[in-house]
């Protein structure tokens, strides 16, 4: 849809080949060109360099949207951390953290985070984000994706970046890939209309409209300490 409106688009995904071939078969149905960026999300140095080598001066808008669910609870981050929560949560925090959209006094930038409603059977706990035993007993990542989506937007929000959190809804993906056309109408909702300009901060659901998230992933106090957490862990990079 974005390229259809002729908006430059980035594919950053880990895998070179699929990317690839996801920008082969965009180039085939829609005639246009799409530019690819190397992104491990499981790899903070990797995410560094990544950032390095985007060289457009303007991110209007970001879409959080890549993630991994339920892996073997063995496995790992690069950095040791549980791989669900490094990549969907510390990779992306640390992305947008580095990189982010640019800033724009008319809510064009546009940050939106793919969460899911898993959130309302989580809490925060530390101790399951790095490899130790509480880790492999439980996963906390959705709330973490509402909570951030929450913060960005207190925090960012007086310099125009509207930052949203959303439950795509039941979508055919190599998750659970290729977005069905529902999902793909809520993310492209909350990142291009002009409606979205004024839906910083909220959690919106099928079929695009403002829902009601976990009380915790609205808490300020929560949200504050996950984005100190997170910046702690990447402010040796």
């Amino acid at each position: 849809v974005l390229l259809t409106k002729n908006t430059k688009v980035y594919i950053a995904c880990r895998d070179k080949t699929k990317g690839e071939d996801a920008i082969r078969d965009l180039k085939e149905s829609t005639g246009k060109e799409v530019c690819f960026l190397q992104l491990n999300l499981a790899n903070l140095k990797s995410i560094k360099a990544s950032e390095k080598s985007f060289c457009e001066p303007v991110l209007d808008v970001l879409f959080n949207n890549a993630g991994v669910m339920t892996p073997p609870m063995e496995m790992l981050t690069d950095d040791g951390y549980d791989l669900q929560f490094g990549t969907n949560v510390l990779g992306h925090f640390y992305f947008m953290k580095i990189r982010g959209a640019s800033q724009s006094p008319d809510g064009a930038a546009r940050i939106v985070n793919t969460s899911s409603n898993g959130h309302w059977f989580s809490s925060l706990d530390y101790n399951t984000f790095k490899d130790s035993p509480a880790g492999k007993e439980d996963r906390h990542e959705s709330l973490c994706q509402s909570k951030l989506a929450t913060e960005v937007a207190r925090r960012y929000g007086d310099q125009g970046i509207v930052s949203t959190a959303l439950n795509p809804g039941g979508i055919k993906t190599e998750l659970g890939r290729y977005f069905d056309p529902i999902s793909k109408m809520i993310a492209l909702y909350a990142g291009t209309t002009a409606e979205g300009a004024n839906l910083n901060g909220k959690y919106l659901v099928p079929w695009p409209r403002i829902g009601n998230p976990h009380p915790d992933a609205q808490d300020p106090q929560q949200a504050s300490e996950l984005w100190n957490w997170l910046e702690e862990q990447v402010k040796d990079l």
